[in-house]
């Protein structure tokens, strides 16, 4: 089985995106990761690529799977045949948000 071209715009340290990478780990499947929280311009990459600001995305093969979380790419990759099924339970959690304070320290005030 051929392996999947994968780009993943994720955020450095995030319940979603590490619930991505937890999935392409688990399948051995390489992928190009864009963090898009060091690197503004990936986040804009993104945007435009996914028509949406909301993280992870994952582009497979040239297609584009907007704001999902580990459990929706394992799907999609044993759907399309590019993965077997494998029952075998990962180190973090596949679905599993961002805590508050998170979210909370990149919040930005303007005057």
């Amino acid at each position: 089985m051929d392996k999947p071209q994968i780009v993943a715009y994720l955020k450095t340290s995030c319940g979603w995106s590490n619930g991505v990478r937890a999935v392409l780990k688990k399948y051995d499947l390489p992928y190009e990761e864009k963090d898009i929280i060091k690197n503004p311009a990936f986040r804009w990459e993104m945007e435009q690529k996914s028509g949406q600001p909301l993280s992870p995305c994952i582009e497979i093969d040239g297609v584009m799977l907007a704001d999902i979380s580990g459990e929706e790419v394992e799907q999609y990759l044993i759907a399309k045949g590019l993965a077997q099924a494998d029952a075998t339970p990962t180190d973090v959690p596949l679905n599993a948000p961002c805590p508050p304070e998170q979210h909370e320290a990149n919040v930005f005030f303007r005057r």
